[in-house]
């Protein structure tokens, strides 16, 4: 029963990747305005009511990839050691992310089997879109829930309780700062250091 449900979940997880990838490669040809729900299941090789199974709409397919990536963030950072600081344990769980989406990338390049947008390709489409915007801005906000969470557990005790969500907001704000950096400039800094560069500067009083 185990093997049969890791089996169901690993295919579930497959269909979503599928669609998303469906949605960047026709919202990246082209343009966003003109990719439908339909064309997208096509692409995928799947029914317009498996899309819906899976997602509500284009914008949540293509912002599929930021939800899979701060999840990652967010369990990066819970298996940083118990007695770890929290700005500290972000930092580090962050930069483990960042390693394996750049160990990804560069493994997919040299295999010949990245045939898709680039990350700074996807990354620049959604924020020339408004309603892609204000999906990622969802998206985020729903994650700074978990994460405050998580923060919560590595401070001191006598700490306010609104200091878990100060601290996330924070660090979300400084993480979309590198990101924007990297996208701004000409390409000689790579994202992992333009972010590591902003959370440096943004964890000074939270050492």
């Amino acid at each position: 029963m185990d093997t049969e449900l890791g089996l169901r979940e690993r295919k579930k997880i497959a269909t979503k990747t599928a669609l998303h990838e469906a949605a960047m490669r026709l919202a990246v040809a082209d343009g966003y305005d003109t990719v439908t729900v339909e064309a997208i299941a096509d692409a995928a090789g799947v029914s317009r009511r498996t899309f819906s199974n899976y997602f509500t709409g284009k914008e949540e397919a293509l912002l599929h990839g930021d939800s899979t990536r701060l999840a990652a963030l967010l369990d990066s950072v819970e298996a940083r050691p118990a007695d770890e600081s929290a700005w500290p344990a972000l930092r580090a769980g962050t930069d483990l992310v960042l390693a394996e989406l750049q160990r990804r990338h560069l493994q997919r390049r040299d295999s010949g089997t990245d045939a898709g947008p680039g990350w700074l390709t996807r990354a620049r489409l959604i924020r020339s879109h408004p309603a892609l915007l204000a999906e990622q801005v969802a998206t985020y906000a729903s994650f700074e829930r978990a994460l405050a969470e998580e923060i919560e557990r590595r401070l001191p005790a006598h700490r306010s309780t609104s200091r878990a969500r100060v601290v996330a907001a924070c660090f979300l704000a400084a993480l979309r700062v590198g990101i924007q950096t990297w996208l701004d400039q000409p390409g000689d800094l790579t994202l992992r250091l333009c972010v590591d560069r902003a959370l440096a500067e943004a964890g000074e009083n939270f050492g």
